[in-house]
């Protein structure tokens, strides 16, 4: 790495992001400062970080499941916990899976998915036109088509009844709740990818009404959902002839279903 021509006062830049809630505050200016290329412009992004832009839309890019994923601003910041989402999928895919990521945002858990099961064929849709142009830089690289329209209409209907594996990091939040999400996720992310609808679930039963159609038999459903709501969605999922499996994770503090069409 090129060193940086200019000396940052790192404890002043550490207080500044501690001061402002930032909880990783030294890894988060070191990272500040190794994508500033002065002093200016680092204290451009120490700037806009403090005012509550999400850090990894001013680094264009966020680590998930160790890989550096292009993030754009406005899209949808992959979490960590999501990584629970993306091994369950793995977990039920079986050898060379045709898989489909719904409701993709950067189209992070497709490219963990695309090296970790090898699929023979593998796509990624989502509604948002920003996530979609994101979700292609990040994929095109691999080949990977990238739809842009709501979950599985923009798809091509010769996969209808031939999927083996669907995942979707749909939103879940209740609509009620989604002001009371932190800044960085309320402010600066795209509503449609964190407002559920009511009870959360609304986009969820879309899917799971979807998959039934689109699996192969055999094939699953793997969604991520918050642990209050995996009862719920489980019965949505058994309502369309699906049987749920819940996995959770309380390290990651993260819940994910996974849902098999039968055989």
């Amino acid at each position: 790495m090129t060193p940086t021509l200019f000396t940052p006062d790192r404890p002043a830049l550490v207080g500044r992001l501690r001061a402002a809630g930032c909880v990783f505050a030294e890894d988060e200016a070191e990272l500040l400062i190794a994508a500033a290329g002065s002093a200016e412009a680092l204290a451009d992004l120490v700037d806009r970080r403090v005012a509550g832009l999400p850090l990894e839309h001013l680094l264009g890019w966020a680590e998930f499941c160790g890989l550096r994923v292009a993030v754009d601003p406005g899209v949808f910041v992959p979490r960590g916990r999501t990584a629970l989402l993306v091994a369950a999928a793995a977990a039920v895919a079986g050898p060379a899976p045709a898989v489909l990521d719904l409701c993709c945002g950067s189209g992070a858990a497709a490219l963990v998915l695309h090296g970790r099961l090898a699929p023979r064929w593998l796509a990624a849709a989502d509604l948002d036109p920003a996530a979609v142009a994101c979700a292609r830089r990040n994929l095109d690289p691999l080949g990977v088509p990238v739809y842009e329209g709501d979950l599985f209409t923009p798809v091509p209907s010769r996969w209808r009844g031939r999927l083996d594996l669907v995942v979707a990091n749909a939103p879940y939040v209740p609509s009620e709740a989604v002001a009371m999400l932190p800044p960085e996720a309320r402010l600066y992310e795209a509503p449609v990818a964190l407002d559920g609808g009511v009870d959360g679930l609304a986009v969820l039963r879309r899917v799971a009404a979807g998959a039934a159609e689109w699996l192969a038999p055999g094939g699953h459903l793997a969604v991520e959902v918050s642990a209050g709501q995996a009862a719920a969605l489980c019965a949505v999922l058994a309502d369309v002839g699906l049987t749920p499996t819940v996995v959770r994770d309380d390290e990651l503090e993260a819940t994910a279903v996974t849902a098999r069409r039968p055989g």
